[in-house]
């Protein structure tokens, strides 16, 4: 048996783009091994740096996010309005400055046009067929709202449908959602 102290598991995140707009979602709960620590966690954050309007999730340690959100903020701050070469700079920070290699978390951003995941690989993902997701539910989200993607719902239905099915099946996360459009 491990003496680790258990690492914190959760968070289902998703982005859909879809019909001229983009939908990010999360789930509320964090867990600390196997114990809920709380179920209302808010994962999805709208940032309005230089005025444009950007959404990012994010999975992982919450301190870790926070750091790479305020790092993002001020690329973007200096690149106003071009959200991909913000994502680039911040990953390429992040895959080469030690204080950042530690970090352990993953984004998904958008300004309504694109929508991207970012890694602490140094990694700019622009996800295919208009979906992607992220953290411990990502597959099963992702799974479920690619199946849905030719259907006849919106961006915000096929995020909130994936979500619950996520939340069924994966334990870290929870149906409690915050959703923002873009």
């Amino acid at each position: 048996m491990s003496n680790e102290f258990p690492g914190w598991h959760g968070t289902t995140i998703i982005g859909v783009k879809k019909g001229g707009e983009v939908v990010i979602a999360g789930d509320g709960q964090v867990s600390l091994g196997q114990t809920v620590i709380k179920g209302t966690a808010r994962k999805v954050r709208r940032l309005s740096p230089g005025g444009h309007d950007i959404v990012a999730g994010f999975a992982g340690s919450t301190a870790d996010a926070f750091t790479l959100l305020e790092r993002l903020e001020a690329k973007l701050e200096a690149t106003p309005g071009q959200l991909q070469r913000a994502s680039v700079e911040l990953a390429k920070d992040w895959r080469t400055d030690k204080y950042l290699q530690k970090l352990e978390a993953m984004l998904i951003v958008s300004d309504g046009r694109e929508i991207y995941v970012i890694t602490g690989a140094g990694d700019v993902l622009e996800p295919e067929h208009d979906v992607t997701a992220i953290g411990s539910g990502g597959n099963y989200a992702l799974a479920a709202a690619r199946g849905m993607m030719d259907s006849d719902r919106t961006a915000e239905q096929i995020a909130r449908d994936a979500m619950a099915i996520a939340a069924d099946i994966c334990v870290y996360t929870n149906g409690n959602l915050t959703v923002e459009k873009i």
